[in-house]
């Protein structure tokens, strides 16, 4: 489950190379479920036990040093497209080999960060997207405890796609009179009635209690849409 919420916001093409490095819970996570996607991948990691792990299970799995620069270029990293800095505790093997794949030319780098100033450093030295697993994972969880999320995605903006219970305002009604667009501020993608299948929403799509929602927009307004909050009730 870790390594798919996280896939999910790499915008990867089909067939795209990457290196993990790190296969620690998180990266061993990611570089699976990017396998199973399709995506070439190699692991790089300092412990042997990790690599050995595996192996059998990346495209490639190396034991390496990932913060020499000289090594990197032998095992071919400057040719990916993309790198995951997946590095755990240690901040100054995640930095140095944020660094290597800066002078490598790597084109998109995502690291791993601990904290928010492992995130800003990280991006001042170039690293292209930055994720917070823990503290993603538990807003995630949080939002999920208080059911009025099924199922959530936040992206780095504060933008957000979310699976949740249609809000009784919206019953009985086709998306364009009950206006919730000009209302919350979120978008219905698509809707799942169940034994039917998933339709993309129109203005003339009616809901009915009972029916999924599939919603796009800033998390916050998500949030007070899929709770039922009357604040944006139009007059």
């Amino acid at each position: 489950m870790l390594g798919r919420i996280f896939t999910e916001q790499f915008a990867f093409s089909a067939g795209d190379s990457v290196v993990v490095i790190g296969l620690g819970r998180f990266g061993g996570a990611v570089a699976q479920s990017l396998m199973r996607l399709g995506h070439d991948v190699m692991g790089i990691d300092r412990k042997e036990e990790l690599v050995q792990l595996w192996s059998e299970r990346l495209t490639h799995a190396v034991q390496a040093d990932s913060t020499n620069e000289n090594v990197m270029l032998q095992l071919g990293v400057a040719d990916f497209s993309h790198a995951i800095v997946a590095i755990g505790s240690d901040l100054a093997a995640s930095l140095m080999t944020l660094m290597v794949l800066s002078e490598l030319g790597i084109k998109d780098i995502w690291v791993k960060a601990m904290t928010p100033e492992h995130g800003q450093i990280a991006q001042r030295i170039g690293a292209h997207h930055v994720v917070y697993p823990e503290a993603d994972m538990g807003a995630r969880v949080a939002h999920l405890i208080t059911g009025r999320l099924m199922d959530f995605i936040e992206f780095e903006d504060g933008f957000a796609i979310a699976k949740i219970n249609a809000p009784a305002e919206t019953h009985n009604l086709t998306l364009a009179e009950s206006h919730v667009r000009a209302r919350f501020g979120v978008t219905v993608v698509g809707v799942k009635r169940l034994n039917e299948d998933f339709q993309h929403a129109l203005g003339e799509t009616r809901i009915l209690p009972g029916d999924l929602l599939i919603v796009s927009g800033p998390t916050k307004k998500i949030e007070l849409f899929a709770g039922g909050e009357k604040k944006g009730r139009k007059r």
